[in-house]
């Protein structure tokens, strides 16, 4: 009987093995497309600037306040440049001086896929300095391969669902490994190796001390790439869709769209306002509230009537259930905003990883067949 135990689990880890092997050589290269992109994209908004220095602000520029005509002054230049029915207007309030950020969307519309052209506007909102669309340059054309290869919505599919082949292929490494008899053995690095021994140790070592950060940023980016896979495994609250009544001629101004948020939600930090041309849809004020982790697409949201100026819904992440608030931390987990600067770079040397591992286990398959063909 024990004989026969031991014949089954060489039988398991010999189809593990193989398991682990077919998995690599056929997502290797995607694995390691994805962290290259991914770690370019860590500081993606910082790279852009400098590749860009007409979006950079001066020292000493001033950020305009949410009381400032700027706002409306920067929706109007927009405005008279690009107008269809049915498009929207996202503002970004950095916080700091300089050009103004902000994203037209021909039709309404939300999403990693959705088309879009990105603006700045002057710090004066009177003109625009920079205008392309997304996907059109560096950064953005990067981001689109990350996410999605570059094919839309099903391309985000493809590395939704990859990313779940690349979570087993991740586990079998760590079952192929695991050790049956000194641990000190199979952690070492042995140098003096034969250099088929060596690669499998380096590919080894590159996969244990990774492993658990690795699953977080493939596990994360599935449920990203896949939002009904996060919907039905985390049930976040769903976010209100209010009608505005867009009561009389006139709209409100963004600054008192601005000022209505903060008065409803003082705690809260203004990061996007949405201003829509149909009147029945609502401006919406986007806000990073205490326990949000995520600085820059944080989850809170009010909605605020065009017309009267009435809030009609607000969506606040501290009371808005466990499943959402766990939500919150799928994209700072994934781009290691989590910590700040030191995840940041973290999440940069992580990225790294993948083709670590792809470049040392293609090596080491490649001299093992070698040396199986002199044999």
């Amino acid at each position: 009987m024990a004989g026969h135990s031991r014949s089954a689990t060489l039988r398991a880890r010999i189809l593990v093995r193989r398991v682990h092997l077919w998995l690599g050589m056929s997502l290797g290269l995607l694995f390691s497309v994805l962290g290259l992109t991914g770690s370019a994209l860590v500081f993606y908004t910082g790279i852009d600037a400098a590749l860009h220095p007409v979006v950079e602000a001066r020292p000493g520029d001033p950020p305009p306040s949410l009381t400032s005509p700027i706002w409306d002054r920067a929706l109007a230049t927009g405005r008279a440049r690009w107008h269809h029915p049915g498009d929207k207007w996202t503002l970004e309030v950095t916080g700091a001086g300089g050009p103004i950020p902000a994203r037209y969307y021909p039709a309404s519309g939300h999403g990693h896929h959705t088309d879009r052209m990105m603006v700045w506007f002057s710090s004066d909102g009177t003109r625009i300095v920079r205008a392309e669309p997304w996907g059109g340059y560096l950064m953005s054309w990067l981001y689109q391969l990350h996410m999605a290869l570059l094919a839309g919505d099903l391309g985000g599919q493809v590395v939704g669902w990859s990313g779940v082949a690349m979570l087993a292929l991740l586990v079998t490494g760590v079952v192929a490994w695991w050790p049956r008899g000194s641990w000190r053995k199979a952690l070492a690095f042995k140098r003096d190796a034969v250099p088929t021994r060596r690669l499998r140790d380096l590919h080894k070592l590159f996969g244990l001390w990774s492993m658990a950060l690795l699953f977080v940023l493939v596990a994360t980016g599935v449920l990203l790439a896949l939002p009904p896979v996060a919907q039905t495994l985390l049930r976040p609250a769903p976010i209100p869709a209010p009608t505005s009544r867009g009561d009389g001629i006139q709209r409100i101004s963004i600054a008192r769209a601005l000022a209505t948020a903060r008065r409803v939600v003082p705690d809260g930090r203004i990061v996007f306002v949405d201003a829509p041309s149909e009147r029945a849809t609502p401006i919406r004020v986007r806000l990073q509230v205490p326990g949000d982790p995520h600085t820059r697409f944080p989850g809170s949201y009010v909605f605020v009537d065009q017309g009267s100026g009435r809030v009609l819904a607000v969506h606040d992440v501290r009371r808005a259930g466990t499943g959402t608030r766990v939500t919150s931390w799928i994209r700072t987990l994934h781009d290691g905003t989590v910590g700040g600067t030191a995840t940041r770079v973290l999440a940069v040397l992580l990225g790294l990883v993948p083709t670590l591992l792809f470049v040392t286990g293609v090596l080491h398959w490649l001299r093992r067949r070698a040396a199986a063909r002199m044999a």
